[in-house]
């Protein structure tokens, strides 16, 4: 989970008041604890959930309902727990990623990110969602989206987090 001052830095907060009334109100709905040296840390949302079968992308096939199993998507999306959390997102810059605003994007900050990844990243004094590229020995930042120009940090870079999953609401 991101720090105090992280959560502030995320959206756009002054004021560290706002921070403690929200962690208060996530305390409240069980969405988040905190252990004996104040860190936060999620709980797990969603019950686990049937897995009836696989589903054909391609040519239809006979689709028979089968219970397989049962998956946590806590379990099944979240590697380390204590790192992750969700951001909700906004702007197109990453469209061609499959990432729409609206959608949110789950980040670990204990994956080492590496050339490829998407990544949250902090580039001189603001945040955003880009593919993390090296090119020439020097870290520049990409969008998925023609009508962006990359991002090459003037004076400061840090990685949030690399995203592992979006997650998107239909209805």
């Amino acid at each position: 989970m991101p720090s105090y001052a992280e959560i502030a830095q995320l959206f756009g907060w002054r004021s560290k008041n706002a921070v403690f009334r929200l962690v208060k109100k996530l305390k409240a709905r069980g969405i988040i604890t905190q252990d004996e040296k104040g860190r936060l840390i999620p709980q797990k949302l969603l019950s686990p959930l049937k897995l009836l079968g696989t589903v054909e992308a391609g040519f239809p096939s006979p689709a028979e309902e089968e219970l397989l199993n049962q998956i946590s998507l806590d379990e099944w999306l979240i590697r380390n727990s204590a790192a992750t959390f969700l951001l909700k997102v906004t702007g197109d810059s990453m469209r061609e990623a499959g990432i729409l605003p609206g959608d949110m994007v789950l980040i670990d900050r204990s994956i080492t990110p590496k050339n490829g990844d998407i990544v949250i990243a902090e580039v001189d004094g603001e945040w955003t969602i880009k593919y993390l590229r090296k090119q020439g020995g020097q870290i520049v930042l990409v969008p998925a989206n023609p009508n962006y120009p990359p991002l090459k940090p003037r004076a400061e870079l840090r990685i949030g987090g690399v995203v592992t999953a979006v997650i998107r609401k239909y209805r």
